[in-house]
């Protein structure tokens, strides 16, 4: 009986110690999130990953890089949701959806997983028991517990699911995961012609008909002689009503800040191009830190 008794204990010790641990919600979100650009480090993400898919999406999509994404609403779910009265953007409905259709979201350029999103994969990894469970979240063989813990931070940029145009060279990144400084001529962001020939006219652009890939970032245009890094601007801004104009002018000089941020790292100036004096000056007034920055396009 005794004997029989401790057959039926390893037996249960046995299947615990080899069953495997199903990723919780919280590491899917932050499997799923580090697919896409983020302009904060992923702190937003990492602070709302408990939450459910929706809800991160609903909390975090003003910290996206809109620049590099677009959506497609393949199944004519968010066209219907967006006529109601509370209207919601088609983006936001398409990347909320709990499965997200092939082809639905596509990110323009390389991803480098933001740094907030991988500190917290790799922390998960580090502390889980089942190697088969860390080498599934990497596409990898299984090895063993100590070769997890022994293992350091993964450095190299991934890119972002399974649709993403253009095709960029691959981009190095040093340690602290930083894109390359040198820039990189990479197909512009197709869907907006005027944007881009206003860039593409942009006085001595060293790379017209293209888009310059820098520190993780598509930019508009590169003066290379004098290493200036520009972002064009191409909204009817004189039309908007006041209430979108104050929206517009805070989007843009959140990412306007971030932008001159990465070109600044790397050395380069940065300007941006607007279509109006109305739109220059709402912007320099509502960042005062820009002035100087931000000159009207008489070429457009």
């Amino acid at each position: 009986m005794r004997l029989r008794a401790c057959a039926a204990l390893l037996l249960f010790l046995t299947a615990c110690a080899t069953t495997p641990t199903v990723p919780t919600p919280r590491v899917a979100n932050l499997r799923r999130a580090a697919a896409l650009p983020w302009t904060d480090g992923g702190r937003c993400v990492v602070r709302e990953a408990s939450q459910s898919w929706p809800v991160l999406v609903e909390r975090c999509y003003q910290d996206l890089d809109h620049d590099r994404l677009e959506f497609h609403d393949t199944t004519g779910r968010c066209a219907i949701a967006s006529a109601g009265a509370a209207a919601v953007g088609v983006g936001f409905c398409v990347l909320a959806a709990p499965e997200i259709a092939v082809g639905a979201v596509i990110v323009l350029g390389v991803v480098v997983i933001a740094v907030a999103i991988q500190e917290e994969l790799d922390a998960y990894e580090l502390r889980h028991p089942y190697p088969e469970e860390a080498a599934a979240s990497r596409g990898t063989k299984g090895t063993s517990t100590e070769a997890v813990a022994k293992r350091k931070p993964k450095l190299e940029p991934e890119p972002a699911g399974q649709d993403w145009q253009p095709p960029v060279p691959p981009v190095p990144v040093d340690r602290t995961r930083r894109a390359s400084c040198e820039p990189v001529p990479v197909n512009h962001r197709g869907g907006n012609d005027p944007h881009n020939k206003c860039a593409d006219k942009i006085p001595n652009n060293s790379f017209p008909g293209w888009d310059v890939f820098v520190n993780g970032k598509n930019f508009d245009a590169l003066q290379l002689a004098t290493r200036v890094l520009w972002e064009v601007k191409t909204d009817n801004f004189d039309t908007y009503s006041d209430f979108l104009q104050g929206q517009v002018i805070r989007d843009q000089v959140t990412k306007m800040r971030i932008e001159r941020g990465l070109a600044r790292a790397c050395g380069f100036d940065f300007r941006i191009g607007v279509r109006s004096e109305a739109h220059q000056e709402e912007l320099e007034a509502a960042a005062p830190d820009l002035k100087g920055l931000i000159v009207v396009m008489d070429w457009c």
